[in-house]
């Protein structure tokens, strides 16, 4: 027997152990939002670093001026790669309580032979994605005395509330988790047979602008059509953000987009149904965005503008026939590839000044801005989690890019100078911050799996 195969059987053979460790930590209330689980968090901090030191990590529990940070070392493994995992401890309220079928924090195994799932807040969002991993390192060591990688793990206690303390911690110890590249398992798969590796994050602009114009709300009937309308004003100038064909107008917006490699959108034009059943499952058929584009490709790996809100004028019940003395617009732009957010937000703002009557100003608020993530496609990391993980499934791996964005993988790379591996186990069904979050058995013992043969590929 291979050392491989006998870390996997490992698994297998101590299932019920690996739910019984994950369903010991899921118990704890670890609600990161809300100051009275405060001492929940310490406790799910403390248990698991005791947990790591129980299979041979030097772990520890440092204190922020939020929820506390578990970092963890074994370096051990000689000139083998040396990985920052991460994951997060803390999870999110769980109203409305009587939503839920069983007490959010006393897990158990629910549904029918053919598929089992855990059930109870945290066992996928990320309590259970975080412990496929630690069972992987403990089977090695159960199995083999030693881990085949250099591992750090951080563990994170406010990622459902904001991760104040995250960019401070990083700078802080940028030494110490300073790594070849680091592993994030908060993903899903692409269905529950096809597992998935997240290559790319967009980025995020946001923007809030107001429209100035008469100095008080004026009466339509004594000033309509001779006074500036800022809201016909504000409409005129967010229309014209896209060109009949759906592409964005911003001067200089598409510096830094790369295309897509054509083997990767050779793969995602594999994905059968999607484009049918993406928009029919909200109530729509018609993408709506560039012209030529799938609308997989438009989510994963096309920049975006998007009008969010919109205010001005009398909104209450009845009617009020008022022209507003402004108006304004809430903007989000989603980034790819090498767009630069500064170079974004002054592009649009210049384009508004531009398009405006020389008696009206314009005014602006920023909401956060961060670059886009791309993972090197040539990256040898990615090749061989990949093939881990066509061995494990029986399928090849999706490549998926995801249309949001994860701050700590950006952190990652603009701090530690790292790129991320992106592997997760979860489902689009796992009802995540929802009553009666669940993670399926299958992903959470395929997921431990997953990651033994991941770690062992990434070690040859």
């Amino acid at each position: 027997m291979t050392e491989l195969a006998a870390v996997l059987g490992r698994i297998d053979g101590e299932l019920d152990n690996l739910i019984g460790r994950l369903f010991e930590l899921v118990r704890i209330p670890s609600i990161s939002t809300d100051p009275a689980y405060a001492r929940h968090c310490d406790t799910a901090a403390r248990w698991l670093a005791n947990n790591l030191k129980s299979i041979g990590f030097s772990a520890k529990v440092v204190k922020t001026k939020g929820r506390p940070m578990v970092v963890a070392q074994h370096r051990k493994a000689g000139k083998a790669p040396h990985v920052l995992f991460y994951g997060h401890y803390d999870v999110q309220p769980v109203d409305p309580l009587e939503l839920w079928d069983s007490p959010p924090f006393e897990p158990k195994i629910a549904g029918n032979a053919a598929n089992r799932h855990l059930l109870g807040r945290g066992t996928s969002d990320d309590k259970g994605q975080l412990m496929t991993f630690v069972e992987a390192c403990r089977a090695y060591k159960a199995e083999t005395g030693k881990l085949p990688l250099n591992i750090t793990i951080l563990l994170e206690g406010e990622e459902e509330s904001g991760s104040q303390s995250l960019v401070p911690f990083l700078k802080a110890y940028k030494k110490e988790l300073k790594a070849d590249f680091a592993l994030v398992c908060d993903t899903g798969m692409w269905d529950r047979r096809t597992p998935t590796i997240t290559t790319a994050l967009r980025g995020l602009v946001g923007e809030e602008v107001t429209i100035h114009a008469a100095n008080r709300d004026l009466h339509s009937g004594m000033y309509g059509s001779a006074a500036a309308n800022p809201i016909r004003i504000l409409s005129r100038i967010l229309a014209g953000l896209h060109d009949q064909d759906g592409r964005v107008t911003l001067p200089g917006f598409y510096e830094g987009v790369p295309e897509t490699p054509p083997d990767v959108l050779a793969q995602w034009e594999k994905l059968t149904g999607t484009e049918r059943k993406y928009l029919k499952s909200v109530g729509l058929s018609l993408p709506a965005g560039e012209k030529g584009r799938s609308i997989l490709e438009m989510i994963w790996a096309r920049p975006t503008a998007e009008i969010n809100g919109i205010i001005g004028g009398y909104t209450g019940d009845g009617f009020k026939t008022v022209i507003p003395a402004v108006a304004s617009a809430k903007v989000s732009f989603r980034l790819v590839g090498d767009q630069d957010p500064k170079k974004i937000r002054a592009a649009f703002r210049n384009y508004v000044k531009s398009a405006l009557p020389k008696d009206c100003k314009a005014s602006f608020a920023e909401h956060g801005a961060g670059p886009a993530i791309r993972l090197d496609y040539s990256m040898p990391a990615l090749a061989k989690a990949a093939a881990a993980l066509n061995d494990e499934w029986g399928r090849p791996a999706v490549l998926a890019a995801m249309g949001g964005s994860i701050p700590v993988v950006g952190h990652f790379q603009t701090l530690l100078g790292m790129q991320s591996l992106l592997v997760g186990y979860a489902l689009e069904d796992d009802r995540i911050h929802s009553p009666n979050e669940k993670y399926d058995l299958a992903s959470f013992h395929r997921g431990a799996r997953s990651w033994a043969r991941i770690l062992a590929a990434l070690a040859a």
